[in-house]
């Protein structure tokens, strides 16, 4: 169920953990301005900006684990086992 938090009209749906960050006062008030100029919130910024980064890390790493997968089915291990990873893998 959402909440209306008591210092905003801010709705948070449970649950929603708040957080304590040390941030520079500079860029602080570069994220300030950036925020209010697109008009949306500094939590919902950094939410973006932090499941952005977590996306990218984590398409990264399928992408080095593909190559390393691509790189055993170039071995041959008798045929079988390579034919099971690329039978497991392209499953998915």
């Amino acid at each position: 169920m959402p909440v209306l938090s008591a210092t905003g009209n801010t709705v948070y749906t449970h649950p929603v953990a708040k957080v304590m960050i040390s941030i520079p006062d500079k860029l602080l008030e570069r994220l300030d301005d950036h925020v209010r100029e697109a008009g949306e919130t500094r939590s919902g910024f950094l939410r973006r900006l932090a499941e952005r980064e977590i996306e990218r890390g984590e398409a990264k790493r399928r992408r080095h684990i593909e190559e390393l997968m691509d790189k055993i089915g170039t071995i041959d291990l008798g045929g079988e086992a390579t034919r099971m990873i690329r039978e497991d893998r392209e499953s998915r």
